[in-house]
């Protein structure tokens, strides 16, 4: 079974919408405003590529992402990863050329059964739609949280507000850098 990871840029008090300046949001571009940026903040994004065999977004993030990423020198391992993207209404003839192999799955049992196939982690990047569906459905193994010293109020979860049976996480990696951030990976503990 593979290993389903969501990894996010936080807030401490859990949004994640505009990190990196998408826009119709407020406080958008809230990782480069007011935290001095530390490469070694950001080593957990490289190992994320390097460790992932799958990059699983929502129709939002996949449309936010993909005119942008594939170009980007930053993101070119995911290049050649297998990309799905879960979405009731995105088509075919709206996919990239450009961004490698990319598959539609339409349903939660599809996003169950791709992580039953062989192969490594599967990585889901921004979505909180996705990301609360997933939760919900208890399909998210591992969490990789980036937490910005920040409290922006308003804006999208990562976490869904469903009222549910607590969820036990273990923590099994932390730091704390210089300029506040907080590194925390969490295993959903079944």
């Amino acid at each position: 079974m593979r290993t389903l990871i969501s990894t996010a840029f936080i807030s401490l008090d859990g949004v994640v919408e505009g990190p990196g300046g998408e826009p119709g949001y407020r406080n958008s571009g809230w990782t480069f405003k007011d935290v001095e940026f530390l490469p070694e903040a950001f080593d957990i994004k490289g190992r994320e590529q390097q460790e992932s065999a799958a990059v699983l977004l929502g129709r939002v993030s996949y449309q936010a992402f993909s005119p942008v990423w594939p170009d980007m020198a930053e993101f070119a391992h995911y290049r050649s990863l297998p990309k799905y993207v879960v979405s009731t209404t995105l088509t075919e003839e709206e996919l990239v050329p450009n961004w490698g192999e990319t598959t539609i799955l339409r349903t939660l049992d599809e996003v169950a059964a791709l992580k039953e196939t062989e192969g490594g982690p599967i990585i889901v990047h921004g979505s909180a739609s996705l990301n609360h569906a997933l939760s919900d459905a208890g399909l998210i193994d591992r969490y990789h949280l980036l937490v910005f010293p920040l409290l922006l109020g308003a804006g999208k979860r990562l976490f869904s507000a469903t009222d549910k049976d607590a969820k036990k996480l273990k923590l099994v990696e932390h730091a704390v850098y210089a300029n506040g951030l907080q590194l925390n990976v969490l295993d959903v503990v079944r």
